[in-house]
């Protein structure tokens, strides 16, 4: 459930210790949070459709909770029937979009027919440069992007969630 803030993340209760021989292990776990378990979110999400956490939607957020990296729709129905579970393309697609919709997964903007997502919820966030000629994709990491993230919404009075930063560009000639 989100806390005063927004977040789905909880602070540890006690952290904030002091006095004790313990002191150095509280003081780091002042900033420390817990994450609300990813399948909490996903259940939430269908109850308040009116929807249920069936066996089949399990094993999707199973499968997608294995998957390292950006898939396809395809990849996932491939990867559940080689594991021996049968799950209908639309319920795949169905799962995906509640998916997107609870925060759990994002569409990854590459050019092509077919969507690619990556899973999101609780993982630190990432920026991509995407090669759009060659759908190419590279995790970069770009640290005092997230302090710019902070200082903007700090300025505007904000609690920073998470962001995406994503470069498109081609192969040069």
């Amino acid at each position: 459930m989100p806390n005063s803030s927004g977040s789905n993340r909880l602070p540890i209760p006690g952290a904030a210790r002091s006095g004790g021989p313990d002191d150095a292990i509280d003081s780091s776990l002042q900033n420390l949070q817990i994450i609300e378990p990813l399948c909490a979110v996903f259940r939430r999400t269908l109850k308040s459709e009116g929807l249920k956490y069936t066996p089949e939607r399990a094993r999707v957020l199973d499968t997608i909770m294995r998957i390292d990296g950006i898939f396809e729709a395809e990849r996932l129905i491939e990867t559940l029937r080689s594991s021996g579970h049968r799950v209908s393309k639309a319920t795949i697609y169905r799962t995906l979009k509640l998916m997107l919709e609870a925060g759990i997964i994002q569409r990854v903007p590459l050019d092509s027919d077919q969507a690619h997502y990556q899973l999101v919820y609780g993982r630190e966030p990432t920026e991509m440069v995407i090669c759009v000629d060659t759908n190419r994709v590279e995790t970069i990491s770009i640290p005092e992007l997230a302090a710019i993230r902070d200082r903007i919404c700090a300025e505007r009075g904000l609690a920073p969630q998470s962001h995406r930063f994503t470069i498109f560009a081609t192969t040069r000639v």
